[in-house]
């Protein structure tokens, strides 16, 4: 029977990014059961061809260039010399494929999951619709559709059309002048790889105090400063009050949206070639038919630790990733995806959960996250004003990154480290770096906290010598 006409799954799952590609392959790994994917856009999603893989490649060519200009024997070579911005983008097109999703399609169809292509919307209990056709889960539906990006309600900012971070992501040709709208990750991260390709002029509006406002106050005062020392304008506690631009028109993802645009922020008048608006996301729920099972739709749809969405009868219906709104992070709905596939199986088949597999979610307060800012930022877990606020007796332990690693991986190398300790059982409940490469740290600090292991512990953990991670040493003997 072709997937075309086929009108039931046992597993079917709306959402084709690497989240749902988790969960759906984990449910049906080593058996004979079927599994679909129900992808309206790109199979891949979000992360493959707008966000993690073609920032990051934006981004690395910039961190070697700056490393670069801080190694003698080096930036005698490179001097002034700019990024060839033409062959930066080639390179972010190998890892997009110019928005082709046929070799994911291929893995998917390799791994026994069908692909079926269009809206898919709930409409009764394990019963989804993809236009005219129905198709039926035998034991679980997954909703894994991610978020979207949110655009300000200011007078004219819509019909502008403003980049969001699927546009600069896929920029084809680099602005001039730039407004960034935002503080947070994607903002910060926009503004660095715009740097280093080449624009001139850029002006951040950013409605609080501080950039990277989630984080240790440390961290996004840091890359304020990196940024502020480049000639990015960063106008905090803004409000952007009036955009204009009369020649706005869709031009496809990455191409310039129209003549300039003018944007009115506390009264002042700024003008630029683009804008781009990274206020947040929103999650992708209003659409998927909640109300047939008497869910809510258009906000995080709320799970349990197993990813069962709460408040449906029976064990069938789950949402992993972005959705659900618990850790924002690829990596941490790849890792529900996995959890959520598992639990589908062992359901399936009607084993036993294994209590000490599944009763703890590595989602709560002990989530690693890397900005990929120069500097980097990388942490896990709690901050220091979050463990303060639930009341855990903490021990704050601080240095900055001056070992003999980080002094061999680039001259003028400044960073930051810090941990937050809980006193009563002496581990780390929150651990944040700040530097040049600190996201090869934060694995070692995801452990210690998922662990739970004692700082007497990881004091017989000896840190390659020369290494950055030595820092682990240097934290650990300031408070003996």
């Amino acid at each position: 029977m072709s997937q075309e006409t086929k009108s039931e799954y046992d597993v079917i799952v709306i959402g084709g990014g690497p989240v749902g590609e988790n969960a759906a392959s984990y449910a049906i790994a080593g058996s004979d059961r079927t599994a679909a994917i129900i992808e309206a856009e790109l199979v891949g999603g979000e992360c493959s061809y707008w966000a993690c893989m073609p920032s990051k490649a934006l981004l690395v060519p910039g961190s070697v260039l700056e490393q670069a200009r801080n190694m003698p024997g080096v930036k005698e070579i490179v001097g002034d010399r700019e990024l060839d911005t033409a062959a930066v983008l080639a390179r972010r097109e190998s890892y997009t494929h110019g928005l082709d999703d046929s070799s994911q399609v291929d893995w998917a169809e390799g791994a026994g999951i069908d692909v079926i292509r269009g809206h898919g919307r709930l409409s009764g209990p394990r019963t989804v619709t993809v236009g005219d056709r129905t198709i039926t889960a035998r034991h679980a539906v997954v909703l894994a559709t991610g978020t979207t990006a949110s655009i300000p309600s200011t007078p004219g900012l819509r019909e502008a059309l403003p980049w969001v971070s699927r546009d600069a992501t896929n920029l084809h040709k680099v602005p001039e002048r730039v407004i960034v709208v935002g503080g947070g990750v994607v903002a910060c991260e926009s503004v660095t790889w715009l740097l280093s390709l080449g624009t001139r002029e850029i002006t951040m509006v950013v409605r609080g105090k501080s950039l990277l406002s989630g984080n240790e106050p440390f961290a996004g005062e840091a890359v304020a400063k990196s940024l502020q020392d480049k000639g990015v304008r960063i106008l905090f506690g803004a409000s952007l009050d009036g955009v204009d631009r009369p020649d706005a028109r869709d031009t496809g993802y990455g191409h310039i949206h129209g003549g300039p645009v003018t944007v009115t922020v506390n009264g002042e008048s700024v003008t630029a070639d683009e804008i781009v608006v990274a206020a947040g996301r929103r999650p992708a729920s209003g659409d998927l038919g909640l109300e047939s099972v008497g869910v809510d739709g258009g906000t995080s749809i709320e799970v349990d630790d197993h990813l069962q969405v709460r408040g449906v009868d029976g064990e069938w219906l789950y949402a992993v990733g972005d959705v659900n709104g618990r850790a924002l992070l690829t990596h941490m709905g790849k890792y529900q995806g996995r959890v959520c596939g598992d639990v589908i199986a062992a359901r399936a088949t009607a084993q036993q959960l294994g209590e000490s597999r599944f009763s703890a979610s590595a989602d709560h307060g002990q989530i690693p996250q890397v900005v990929f800012t120069s500097p980097e930022v990388s942490a896990v877990g709690i901050f220091e004003k979050e463990a303060r606020d639930q009341g855990i007796d903490v021990e704050i332990v601080e240095s900055d990154i001056a070992v003999a690693g980080s002094s061999l991986q680039q001259d003028n190398y400044t960073g930051h480290a810090k941990l937050v300790v809980d006193k009563t059982t002496d581990t780390i409940v929150g651990a944040t770096f700040v530097g040049p490469g600190v996201a090869e740290l934060v694995h070692a600090a995801t452990i210690a906290v998922v662990g739970k292991v004692p700082l007497d512990s990881l004091w017989h953990a000896v840190p390659s010598y020369p290494t950055v991670s030595e820092i682990w040493l240097r934290l650990l003997e300031s408070r003996r």
